[in-house]
This record gives C-alpha cells, structure tokens and sequence, in this order.
C-alpha cells in the first residue's frame, strides 16, 4: 500500500479502495489475513478508526470475514466477486469515455491491438511510510 493520501475521497475509502487493489492484483489471497488495524495505523499514521471503518466496508461487501480473536481474512469468493463487479463499473463508468476518445481520434480496433502498453508514470510508484510528511492523519 502507498502511503499518499489524496483530498478526492475520504481517506478510509482510499484505504477501503488500496486492499480491493491488492486483492484483484493478488497481492492479496482468498483466506490471506489482512494487515492488523494497529499497524496499518502506526504505519501510515492514520487514526485507528479510520483504518477499522475502511476494513468494516470490506466486512459489509463480504469481501473480508472477521475471525474473533484471530483478525480479518479475505473471503473465499471475494476476487470473482470483485472482479464481476469492477468489470461492470468500468463498463458502466470509464468505457464510455474510452469509447468517445478512441471514436474521436479515429482509431480502429487495429491500431489499438498493434500500440505498445504505456510506460509506468513515476507518479503511480510507491512511496515508502517514512516519506509520509504526517499532514493527513486525520479520518475523513
């Protein structure tokens, strides 16, 4: 998980959207434990209740089960549920924009199919905890 934290959603939301990453990336396994609350708190110096009502989404999607005494557990099932359910939002979201740029600029299926994936931007890199300058410690 990347310690940067933007003003465009509540941070508990991010949180909830970095494990939904992981777990379609598979990162995160079906039955794999999730990181504690008091570490992933301590780590990204964010407020314990921000990080516990981020994971408490994930527990009321059945994404993540809780295991008294034990943590929080990836549920069995929760990356086709995952993966049916990001399909549809891009489907319904984000390719119709894709739709209009493409049909715009007029490119065929062909020209899509032979283009070379884009390079990484340095933004989408990972910035370890400690560069965390500790201005968003706050829930949203």
């Amino acid at each position: 998980m990347d310690a940067n934290w933007n003003d465009s959603q509540p941070i508990y939301r991010q949180l909830r959207d970095r494990v939904v990453a992981m777990i379609l990336e598979g990162v995160l396994k079906e039955g794999d434990p999730l990181p504690s609350v008091r570490n992933v708190a301590a780590d990204y110096r964010l407020n314990p209740l921000t990080v516990l009502k981020g994971y408490q989404q994930l527990v009321d999607e059945a994404l993540v089960e809780k295991r008294r005494g034990r943590g929080m557990y990836v549920a069995e099932g929760a990356t086709r549920a995952l993966m049916k359910d990001e399909r549809q939002k891009f489907l319904e979201e984000e390719w119709p924009r894709v739709h209009a740029t493409i049909q715009r600029l007029g490119f065929s299926a062909a020209d899509l199919l032979a283009a070379p994936p884009a390079a990484k931007s340095a933004a989408a890199k990972p910035v370890s905890p400690a560069a965390d300058d500790g201005t968003h410690n706050e829930s949203k």
